[in-house]
């Protein structure tokens, strides 16, 4: 078994009374594609934001490649960021820059690279998902909702990440371009042997793009395993949330009329 990239033990986190996280533990090998799953409100983004450093845990560990990352000091915490490759749920592109300065910011502003550098980069990450460079000259404004998160992907993977994070990729897209933007994230994780850990809702890009699959219920991972298994779990948590049922364990807060 491949050794651990990312190691969770015990991770909580509150905001108050609310408790969002309640002892999360979590390995992911690596070359490894960790999916978690679960409703909105479950405590994903949360769970994503302290992996990153964004926020701290109450308590508990998260070691990247063994080191700990709760509580690292400033130097440290740089070292570990550059491992990191994010695309975010909206693309969260730049609307004042064109698209291959979107793309060449990593490079650019944390690694210090020349500009001219920086673009042949940029146009190079474009074409790794499908974009010419011509597009690179374009702006976000100027682009298909599909446009945008290729380029978001491209920035993604421009400083050659070793662990990209993935936040809802296919929400607001169509299902032929979600399709389209699965295999992309499969290809390039694949080229360059990252790891990754996405959260979505949607079960189709799960499957596709995961090894495997998490799910998060109250702020509890109530299952984990392999893609291949999720539909003979035996979790009613998990049964329910993959085949849509308003009947079950997950109770929504419907206002009766």
């Amino acid at each position: 078994m491949a050794p651990s990239k990312i190691s969770l033990c015990g991770v909580t986190k509150s905001f108050g009374s609310k408790q969002v996280l309640r002892g999360i533990d979590l390995e992911v090998a690596m070359g490894e594609s960790m999916v978690v799953i679960g409703g909105s409100g479950t405590g994903k983004s949360v769970l994503l934001k302290c992996i990153l450093g964004l926020m701290q845990p109450d308590d508990g560990s998260i070691k990247v490649d063994g080191v700990e990352t709760v509580d690292l000091g400033d130097h440290g915490r740089s070292q570990v960021m550059r491992k990191f490759g994010m695309l975010f749920q909206g693309g969260a592109l730049f609307d004042s820059l064109r698209v291959w300065e979107n793309v060449a910011f990593g490079p650019i502003q944390s690694d210090g690279m020349p500009p001219a550098k920086a673009r042949d980069v940029a146009i190079a990450k474009l074409g790794n998902v499908g974009l010419g460079p011509e597009i690179g000259e374009l702006f976000p404004a100027e682009l298909s909702g599909g446009m945008q998160k290729r380029v978001a992907l491209a920035r993604a993977i421009a400083r050659e990440p070793e662990i990209i994070f993935f936040d809802e990729p296919t929400t607001g897209l169509d299902p032929i371009m979600a399709d389209v933007i699965n295999d992309l994230i499969v290809k390039c994780v694949s080229d360059l042997g990252a790891t990754a850990v996405s959260i979505t809702h949607d079960m189709a890009s799960a499957r596709k793009i995961g090894h495997r699959i998490g799910m998060l219920h109250e702020g509890r991972l109530v299952w984990q395993g392999p893609v291949a298994d999720i539909d003979r779990s035996g979790n009613a948590y998990v049964d329910q949330f993959i085949r849509g049922r308003a009947e079950g364990p997950i109770q929504m807060q419907v206002r009766k009329l």
